[in-house]
């Protein structure tokens, strides 16, 4: 075993100022950042990029390196092969000895700092990084890399070099686990009219024990994959005559969607919100008053030319709640006014971005604006914290954290605004109770953010709900409100989505109750099953007394064994399966199995009526 394997070794350091660096360039006050943190394993995976880059260009001399990120969960690097060859399994395995011997070599990792020209000179057989240099140049890239008309390389060994802002392990030997996953295609970019490039994916982590943790975790990811899930209870499909992201639901998907938006509505109605709505095209001058045209417009659907004039299929709903306040003359005794949309937005996500439901063309969020006064404002951002809470609460979801996200380097709007707003959004998070990280510098540039982040069943992070002080918008739109002096005011503007989109969060659900969703969310909660022809009159007559007490169920005849039927309703998810045979017929009972799989054998009717009938109401709602 590598004499490096110890979770807690220090592989970078964190300076005076907040800046991730390598350990030899860390100050006297530097803070030590651990293998088995979230940044020492950023920093180990995107070691583990550079070392893959270095393999792939011994195998393959005159390869084009593109870019090698650390993501999430791993890393990948994008290279362009000689002849434009594509790589293969074989390939992989390949690759994969050689990342052995570099990291079995203990190669070290360098910085050196070159001027612009030194560094072209030196990179002067890769195109896409003197493309990326010339973006520096030209003030355009968003890299670190550049420091004036300075940049950094990173030396591997002795042979390899690679523009990279770090920091990185000390040396390979840090890297002993680190596994390679998939080769796939991409474009440079992600421009499908641009060169495509073989990309390498992989990951990295601080001990051989934490790496096969993680495996067994995307094992049982890949078994929870709500995308065959959904085919196989036939919750929803994509055909292809529709067309890549845009979901169809069937019947039985179709009815949870209604189960959580009615949720969503009954929820948000007794918090005080109100509804509005709005149509699925509009204008393009809107977007150009709102600066979406401007920020957003590669993620938009085409524009549709009608009576001279651009029309955009909405991507999002705020410049139409917007619109909405704008309508009537405001007081300060309106305000807080919370407008809400179950609103289907459309996003031109690249395809190869889409993954099932979790990112789709199409998409319906539980979307919200709140126009509050200053003074308003904390409490608001508490209020939409607590409810985000209670309504992911509802369906047992509860482990949270959340992220503040602060002003970054580029941003409009006044210190005060942006001071006074961030302080809103700390104070509800503390006053929530909620556990929460701050991201420095990583807002939207007009306004600091929330996100509420789950995790599943398994052990995975998802991010969902969003909680955004917006300081232009009201501005762009002139937006205002008599005070209590009749002056002019100009309200504060909070965006909110607690499920993220219904899709998304669909999807989320599946896979954390591996397809055993809860009752009160499904079609059929019931399944009945006679024993036997003789027991199909009492099969009907329980049917009917749950039909009575508002539960969905049906009867499957005893035209097939009864542990055929039984194991074709686990298959197909059925929470509650109630047998009924002969006996139960005199004693008005029934068999009842759970969706736990407990199992009870005559069981009183009225009983089991009222057990289930508890389990499949919607979940109880409170102002």
């Amino acid at each position: 075993m590598s004499r490096f394997v110890d979770p807690t070794r220090p592989v970078a350091a964190r300076s005076d100022d907040g800046e991730l660096v390598d350990l030899d360039r860390a100050g006297p006050g530097a803070t030590l950042v651990a293998a088995s943190t979230p940044e020492g394993r950023q920093v180990l995976r995107h070691s583990g990029a550079h070392v893959v880059a270095k393999a792939i260009s011994r195998l393959w001399p005159g390869t084009h390196l593109a870019v090698g990120p650390a993501t999430e969960e791993g890393f990948f690097y994008d290279v362009e092969l000689p002849g434009g060859r594509s790589l293969d399994d074989d390939d992989l395995a390949a690759i994969a000895a050689e990342v052995e011997r570099i990291v079995a070599a203990d190669e070290p990792f360098e910085r050196i700092e070159l001027e612009l020209d030194e560094a072209r000179r030196q990179l002067a057989d890769q195109p896409f990084k003197l493309e990326i240099l010339d973006r520096i140049a030209a003030g355009e890239a968003e890299t670190d890399a550049a420091s004036g008309s300075a940049v950094s390389i990173y030396r591997t060994g002795a042979d390899f070099i690679d523009l990279c802002r770090g920091p990185h392990v000390p040396s390979t030997g840090h890297l002993s686990a680190l596994r390679l996953l998939r080769v796939s295609g991409a474009y440079w970019r992600g421009d499908e009219h641009g060169p495509r490039l073989q990309r390498v994916a992989g990951t990295a982590f601080e001990s051989p024990e934490a790496l096969e943790a993680w495996l067994t975790q995307i094992a049982e990811a890949e078994r929870r994959d709500h995308r065959r899930l959904g085919q196989e209870q036939r919750l929803f499909f994509f055909p292809r005559e529709i067309g890549g992201g845009l979901p169809v639901f069937e019947p039985d998907g179709a009815w949870v969607r209604y189960r959580l938006e009615e949720f969503s509505r009954r929820i948000h109605f007794a918090a005080g919100y109100v509804p509005v709505w709005t149509p699925h095209v509009t204008r393009g001058a809107l977007f150009e008053l709102s600066g979406h045209l401007g920020w957003y417009r590669e993620s938009m659907y085409p524009a549709m030319e009608l009576d001279d004039e651009e029309y955009f299929l909405k991507p999002m709903s705020c410049p139409m709640h917007i619109l909405a306040y704008r309508q009537h003359p405001r007081s300060y005794r309106e305000l807080p006014l919370r407008l809400f949309e179950l609103a289907t937005v459309y996003r031109y996500e690249r395809s190869g971005t889409l993954h099932g439901l979790a990112r789709v063309r199409s998409l319906t969020q539980d979307d919200a604006h709140i126009f509050c006064r200053g003074d308003q404002l904390a409490d608001e951002l508490t209020g939409v914290l607590d409810l985000a809470m209670r309504l992911l609460g509802a369906f047992g979801l509860n482990d949270f954290e959340a992220e503040l996200s602060t002003r970054p380097a580029k941003s409009v709007g006044s210190d005060e605004d942006w001071e006074f707003a961030t302080s809103a959004a700390r104070s509800a998070l503390e006053r929530s109770g909620l556990t929460y990280r701050v991201a420095e510098g990583e807002g939207a540039f007009y306004a600091p953010k929330i996100d509420i982040h789950l995790r599943d069943a398994i052990g995975r992070r998802w991010q969902l709900s969003t909680v955004q002080v917006d300081l232009q918008l009201p501005q762009r739109f002139d937006l205002g409100y008599q005070g209590a002096d009749n002056r002019m005011e100009r309200p504060f503007m909070i965006h909110r989505a607690l499920f993220g989109s219904v899709e998304r969060f669909l999807a989320i659900l599946i896979e954390h109750f591996d397809g055993e969703l809860p009752p009160w969310l499904v079609r059929e909660p019931v399944r009945i099953l006679p024993v036997a022809h003789e027991a199909a009159g009492w099969a009907e007559e329980v049917r009917a007394a749950l039909v009575a007490a508002g539960v969905g169920a049906q009867v499957v005849a005893a035209d097939e064994p009864l542990g055929a039927r039984v194991r074709r309703a686990r298959t197909e998810r059925v929470p509650y399966i109630v047998v009924v045979g002969n006996d139960d017929v005199a004693a008005h009972s029934v068999g009842l199995t759970r969706p736990d799989r407990s199992q009870a054998r005559g069981v009183a009717l009225e009983t089991a009526i009222d057990e289930i009938a508890r389990a499949v109401a919607m979940a109880e709602v409170r102002p």
